[in-house]
């Protein structure tokens, strides 16, 4: 396992963390339904509005030279939201195979038109493919949205499909601040703790790909 940042060209999200606190609970239902709300509701309760704006074609670029992807190979997105990343990996690689599994009904019927066919409505605990099928498999900012057995076995299912080449990135927090920060903004996580925590939940699932962190912070206005 290598700790790297593959996500360290993606544009810093803004967060106005005391809008949000104002009705967490109900704004933390409303985002656990995974449904418009979540995706294009108000920011208050999730992504405030998911439409493509090319942002993710730099991490397709460092996902392809990380993994040294070429024409024809298999890469998987599991938690693939509209399928942007698939869009960009495709884009920046023709002919590179790349497909999707999100559990939003709502994301997968509101994809991009360039993947459609190849996002998918599934389980991130039960992938539908073949051992040894991918080249790459990835998972940005989705396991920790599981419990804790669903993210071991999410892991597992990430390395049966390409062993050792698997890239999962889940939030985190280094210190009792960036803890309260995680606490007071995140909607959808169920399991979340240090990088040592998290390290250790990847050596137990038997997980061998790489990994990094999505460390929350404030907008500093």
């Amino acid at each position: 396992m290598v700790e790297v940042n593959l996500l360290v060209r993606y544009p810093r999200a803004k967060r106005n963390v005391k809008a949000r606190l104002g009705n967490k609970a109900e704004n933390r239902a409303i985002a656990m339904k995974f449904d418009k709300e979540y995706f294009d509701g108000t920011r208050e309760q999730g992504y405030g509005g998911y439409s493509y704006d090319g942002r993710w074609v730099p991490i397709a670029e460092d996902i392809l030279r990380h993994f040294n992807l070429k024409p024809g190979d298999r890469v998987l997105d599991v938690g693939c939201g509209k399928g942007f990343l698939v869009k960009d990996l495709m884009k920046v690689c023709p002919g590179l195979e790349v497909f999707g599994l999100d559990i939003s009904e709502y994301a997968v019927m509101n994809c991009e038109p360039e993947v459609i066919g190849r996002v998918h409505l599934g389980n991130a605990t039960h992938l539908p493919f073949p051992d040894n099928s991918f080249q790459a498999v990835l998972s940005i900012n989705t396991a920790h949205n599981l419990d804790r057995a669903g993210c071991v076995q999410a892991l597992q299912e990430m390395e049966r499909l390409a062993p050792g080449k698997g890239y999962v990135q889940v939030d985190a927090y280094r210190n009792p601040a960036e803890k309260q920060i995680f606490l007071d903004w995140v909607l959808t996580a169920r399991t979340y703790g240090t990088p040592q925590f998290w390290v250790d939940l990847l050596r137990e699932a038997g997980y061998t790909g790489d990994y990094y962190w999505t460390i929350l912070e404030t907008d500093p206005e």
